[in-house]
């Protein structure tokens, strides 16, 4: 059970208090019955709202799969610098959103966006080991000894890496699939570096179990179903 005003604010994409505005001027509909309580509860699962005669779904967080393009920061905040929040569609936006992890500033691909804050620290959180997959383009090939590098965990200047999957995806081995399970700063490209490669483009292609969906370009976004979210969790 939540509170109306709560449910027609998260439903509506407004203000709390365009919520109320709206359901003391009788704007509101519970089922079809107007109502204006503001601090009615109302199961959200069993219940239909409008608001201003427009049909609205409460969804308590929402879950949001972006390519991201280079040149944006993976944050809610950043400045001066345009952020993935920044460049969601309006009606997408709501409050308290962030990025589910991070991705470098010119690093492109998949970014999970979310209000969920246990979800995302489920996905986060080193002792879960959650995948994350990345296709990584090179200034020169790598060999069967990187391979075996990576597979045994790649020692930094200040830490070691934990075992990670190298595989190569074009005949010239200049353009890998790496698959790793921490998120350290600029991790594939200081490990590549420990071998004299250069990581000249980088894109996130698959978080868990789900991909990026292809048909999404640079910028782009689009729900994440429940489905996709146990994926996500699940690793496979």
């Amino acid at each position: 059970m939540e509170r109306l005003d709560k449910i027609i604010s998260a439903a509506a994409n407004i203000s709390r208090s365009d919520a109320r505005t709206f359901i003391k001027k009788g704007l509101v509909t519970v089922d079809g019955n107007t109502v204006r309580d503001i601090g009615g509860k109302f199961d959200t699962a069993m219940c239909s709202f409008t608001c201003g005669g427009r049909v609205v779904e409460y969804n308590k967080f929402v879950y949001i799969m972006m390519n991201k393009p280079k040149g944006v920061i993976s944050a809610s905040e950043g400045g001066s610098e345009p952020t993935v929040v920044d460049i969601l569609p309006e009606n997408m936006k709501r409050k308290n959103l962030f990025p589910a992890g991070r991705l470098d500033k010119d690093t492109t691909g998949f970014v999970l966006i979310t209000d969920d804050g246990a979800f995302a620290h489920r996905i986060l959180s080193p002792k879960n080991h959650i995948p994350k997959t990345y296709i990584a383009y090179l200034d020169k090939p790598f060999d069967d000894a990187v391979i075996k590098g990576f597979e045994q965990g790649v020692k930094l200047k200040d830490d070691v890496c934990m075992p990670a999957k190298l595989e190569p995806v074009n005949s010239d081995n200049t353009v890998a699939k790496v698959e790793i399970k921490q998120g350290m700063y600029h991790q594939i490209k200081r490990m590549f570096a420990r071998y004299s490669l250069t990581v000249v483009d980088l894109k996130r292609i698959k978080m868990g179990g789900l991909f990026l969906d292809e048909k999404l370009k640079e910028g782009e976004c689009r729900y994440i179903t429940q489905k996709e979210l146990l994926s996500v969790e699940k690793g496979k």
